[in-house]
Parts: C-alpha cells; sequence; structure tokens
C-alpha cells in the first residue's frame, strides 16, 4: 500500500512499485515488480503442490496449439532440446498480427501482447543500450508480429480446437 499527501508522489510511487509502467507494458521510469505480499505468498504456497501438473498441462496445451496450427503460415514457439518448456505464454508470430487479434476478438477470443516496445524503445531505458547504426531490427519487427494466444492449465481442448480453427478460418479468408 502507497500513501502520500502528494498526488504526484503518489502517482510516481505507483509507477515504481510496478515495472515503471504509467501505461501497460511501457515504463516511464525504472522500476520494479514488488506486488507479492503475505496472502498471495499463502496462495502460491498452496498452489505449489499442483506446479508439476499444471505445467505438464500447459505442454499438452502447446502441443495441441502446435499440432492445429502446423501447416498455417505463422510463426510457432520454438522448443529447446536441453530444456523443459512451461508454457508461461504460447505466443505465435506473424506479420498480419492485428488483423488476427482483431478476427480473434470479434470471435469472443482473447489474445495478449507482451510486450509491444522493446524495452530498448521505453522512455525509462533510452540510450541504455548502444544498439549500433541499425538498432535492434529483429527485436522491433517481432514486438509487431507476436501474439499470445489464450494459455491456462485450466482451458479445455475444446476450447483450443475453437482457437485454431478461428485461426485457420482467418488465413482461408484471405486466400
Amino acid at each position: 500500500m502507497v500513501v502520500a499527501g502528494n498526488p504526484a508522489l503518489a502517482a510516481a510511487l505507483r509507477e515504481m512499485r510496478e515495472y515503471g509502467w504509467r501505461q501497460r507494458y511501457v515504463s516511464a521510469c525504472v522500476g520494479i515488480n514488488s506486488r507479492l505480499d503475505s496472502i498471495q505468498a499463502a496462495i502460491l504456497g498452496v498452489k505449489l503442490a499442483s506446479l508439476a501438473a499444471d505445467n505438464a498441462r500447459r505442454r499438452t496445451i502447446a502441443d495441441r496449439y502446435d499440432f492445429g496450427l502446423a501447416k498455417l503460415p505463422l510463426t510457432l514457439p520454438k522448443r529447446c532440446t536441453d530444456a523443459t518448456h512451461v508454457f508461461h505464454q504460447y505466443v505465435i508470430r506473424l506479420a498480419e498480427r492485428d488483423a488476427l487479434r482483431d478476427w480473434l476478438h470479434a470471435a469472443g477470443i482473447g489474445t495478449g501482447i507482451h510486450y509491444p516496445v522493446p524495452v530498448h524503445l521505453q522512455p525509462a531505458y533510452r540510450g541504455r543500450l548502444a544498439a549500433g547504426p541499425s538498432g535492434l531490427g529483429v527485436t522491433e519487427r517481432a514486438a509487431r508480429q507476436i501474439l499470445s494466444l489464450p494459455m491456462y492449465p485450466q482451458i479445455s481442448e475444446e476450447m483450443i480446437d475453437r482457437i485454431t480453427t478461428q485461426i485457420e478460418g482467418f488465413f482461408s479468408r484471405l486466400r
């Protein structure tokens, strides 16, 4: 909890406690993530018992997405052979990202963009990285192309199939 008699100070403290965000995913100043309190810690302590099962379920969901989206003109998440991915997010990449996002939204399917502004372009971090004369083009292009599909352990197979069918429909209308 932040208590301050000065509104400007209160606003600055709120920004600093959440990554320096004034706007979601855009750091206006250098900040931290310090939102875990005792109640949240207690809840997470209970949930820890299901972490392995939840992570396994996320991998199953990712496999189903991979299967349903494999033949479409988009980039799927890459996996390392020497690591086990837990799929906190399932992020696809395509040039028509905004059009697909609108298409899915119209079908009642939520998506996310993590993160729309690359860190090196955010106000708080501008100038901290010597990116060279060409900048960080790959990073900037990826930020315009990434889209996170729904990913949580409780999502049903039917919902995953609905999402992949909607994405197939989006691409079939482009042909």
